[in-house]
């Protein structure tokens, strides 16, 4: 079940970066639906409706924004290229209307991930291996399958980010909280108000 997981995720993630035609946000949302519909052939995604879980999520969204944007400032001073590396990210989705990337991140993209990678395989780690332990290499997956981008800005990213959202799922086990924190970062951060 898990290394049936793990190498779906990372055959999408290769597809999505690694093949340079076709739109790179269908590629991602595709990619995203394979692995969301393999975590359904075992189990259906417990989620609970609590306003209070989409209001966290959406202070978790605007505080890893935040430190996304302080990275950005300081990434130059470690990483020369970095803001290069971060313009060649937006680079990857240009070409596509701003609203339908709006409406992938936040219904299709933002869920997705969310119930893949927290919900369903971070969850199963967790259980097999001991908490931390499978948080630990739940996060080290998901910034695994990013190598593929060749970008070390976008690896770190993922990095950052994988780690925020696999802390708040070992702290919270909330997958309304983690969807509302994915889906509204994304969303604000690739269509409303873009860091580069």
């Amino acid at each position: 079940m898990i290394y049936g997981a793990v190498l779906l995720a990372s055959f999408g993630w290769a597809f999505t970066f690694g093949w340079n035609g076709g739109n790179f946000w269908v590629k991602i949302a595709l990619s995203v639906i394979s692995v969301s519909c393999y975590s359904f052939l075992w189990e259906k995604p417990r989620i609970s409706f609590n306003p209070l879980s989409i209001l966290y999520g959406f202070l978790s969204a605007f505080l890893l924004y935040l430190i996304f944007h302080f990275g950005h400032e300081i990434a130059p001073l470690i990483l020369p290229e970095a803001k290069t590396q971060v313009r060649a990210i937006y680079a990857l989705g240009s070409g596509t209307h701003r609203a339908a990337v709006f409406l992938l991140l936040f219904f299709v993209t933002g869920p997705g991930e969310e119930i893949f990678w927290r919900g369903f395989l971070q969850k199963h780690l967790m259980n097999r291996i001991g908490s931390l332990w499978g948080t630990f290499i739940s996060v080290a997956l998901y910034t695994g399958v990013h190598l593929f981008s060749l970008n070390p800005m976008l690896i770190l990213s993922s990095f950052v980010a994988g780690g925020f959202w696999g802390g708040l799922y070992l702290w919270k086990r909330d997958l309304l909280l983690q969807i509302s924190s994915h889906s509204f970062w994304s969303s604000f951060i690739f269509t409303i108000a873009p860091i580069q």
